[in-house]
């Protein structure tokens, strides 16, 4: 028996996983069905209020006291508040009434409930436009989610609100970075949360500079013990500590620590790469986010919103503004009806294979996974071990998680023309994993043809 078989499972373990996911299956249906049912339930009293109120002088009023008044009954019943309810209530009537083919998609098992909470709100931003446009963006967006899992399509999906939406998404974003502020949230036991609204590729970014930073501390961490030791204040160093005990801390602490020495003293208090006579590169790492930004746009021809690759859309002026200060740049050529990454080209950069896979990939190419290729592993679908080569054909991205699972369990994978991976469970069922397309438009441009030259 060699050491992997615990994590792939004996013969006789997948038989029992075969007969547990088919139990999970029925149970979905099931619950669908029940959710669906409880959906059209609260709609229909929310409706039943409405007409409560219908005719009487003082309409708003008298349309919130019955709709609390059914909330409470309800709310007796669910043993839940009546304020949960009547939201609860609001929600399935926006859902029946303006979501009639999302609604039947989710009823019919085309979609998950995750699904529907997407493009729901997504289609927010659409309070203005004609039943018309709401009916176009609500079917693109099903026939979307048919094919992902619900945190794969939510960026795509709310780029494609935003493209039918009557008020551009950059005007509504300079509204809301108007908004933009820091607050403290008092919490138990001493602690509080600071929280900062600020625009997403600037928040992404701070996220992925404090990730960097509190990496490079754990990876300082003395070979064979938990960490090098650090000082009881937590900001000495490993030869003024004397015995105290090695730093234990986890990314999310380290990375905790770090923010709070920048914002109070402009620099992480240890840099345990420093020497003794010169700073440390801890400071000098800078944050990388990985945007998508359609030609158009970044020409300034149309203010369509870009794509933050994990994160969500950001708008058309940020994006140019990125695309201005960044020392290199890719261009991605896409299929004009698949949307998928046919070529690349780049400026300054050593690595062809690895700006392509980035290009087509965009993130981990397992089911389901949204984590960004700037994070993950690039990984021999057939291992190099193996004798597979290093091929566009046989290489795609993998977060950590995945190829690890991809090494040591029986889930297996095989890579088809086009970058579309095929991959099989344990209990043997097939998931494939097409190369997805940007959820941003490379629409050509098309010139207007003139006529002959005057000359």
């Amino acid at each position: 028996m060699d050491e992997y078989s615990g994590a792939m499972g004996s013969d006789a373990d997948v038989a029992a996983l075969v007969s547990i996911v088919g139990e999970v299956e029925g149970a979905v249906v099931l619950l669908t069905a029940a959710q669906v049912a409880e959906v059209r339930a609260l709609a229909r009293a929310g409706q039943l209020a409405a007409r409560q109120a219908a005719g009487s002088p003082a309409v708003v009023r008298a349309h919130d006291m019955a709709l609390r008044s059914v909330a409470a009954e309800l709310g007796g019943v669910l043993r839940v508040t009546d304020r949960t309810v009547q939201s609860r209530i609001d929600e399935a009537r926006d859902l029946v009434e303006h979501y009639a083919a999302t609604l039947a998609a989710w009823e019919s098992g085309r979609i998950t409930r995750g699904h529907v909470r997407v493009i729901t709100d997504a289609g927010s931003v659409l309070v203005d436009a004609s039943p018309e446009r709401r009916a176009e963006f609500e079917a693109a967006a099903i026939a979307r989610c048919e094919r992902d899992t619900p945190n794969r399509v939510r960026s795509e999906v709310e780029i494609l609100a935003e493209r039918f939406a009557e008020r551009s998404f950059t005007d509504r974003h300079r509204d809301a970075a108007a908004e933009r502020r820091v607050r403290v949230v008092p919490g138990g036991a001493g602690m509080s949360d600071l929280i900062a609204t600020l625009p997403t590729v600037i928040a992404d970014g701070i996220l992925d500079r404090l990730t960097q930073q509190a990496q490079t501390v754990i990876d300082s961490r003395e070979p064979g013990d938990a960490g090098s030791a650090f000082g009881a204040d937590g900001t000495g160093d490993a030869a003024s500590a004397g015995d105290s005990e090695p730093d234990r801390r986890g990314i999310d602490q380290v990375r905790a620590d770090v923010f709070s020495d920048l914002l109070l003293a402009g620099a992480p208090a240890l840099d345990p790469t420093a020497t003794g006579d010169g700073q440390g590169s801890l400071g000098a790492i800078r944050a990388q986010v990985q945007v998508i930004v359609p030609a158009l746009t970044l020409l300034g021809v149309d203010d369509g919103p870009a794509d933050l690759v994990g994160r969500s859309p950001i708008d058309a002026e940020t994006a140019r503004c990125l695309a201005g200060d960044t020392h290199s740049w890719a261009r991605v050529l896409t299929d004009p009806v698949e949307g998928t990454v046919l070529a690349v080209d780049r400026y300054r950069t050593p690595w062809p294979q690895r700006r392509f896979l980035r290009a087509r990939d965009q993130h981990c190419r397992f089911p389901g996974c949204r984590r960004a290729a700037i994070r993950c592993e690039i990984d021999h679908t057939i291992d190099a071990a193996k004798g597979g080569p290093t091929a566009l054909w046989n290489l795609a991205h993998l977060c950590q998680r995945h190829h690890s699972m991809k090494q040591f369990t029986r889930w297996k994978v095989r890579q088809l023309p086009g970058g579309v991976l095929e991959w099989t469970s344990p209990t043997g069922r097939i998931y494939r994993e097409d190369a997805p397309a940007p959820p941003v438009a490379f629409a050509p441009v098309i010139v207007p043809d003139s006529g002959p030259p005057p000359f």
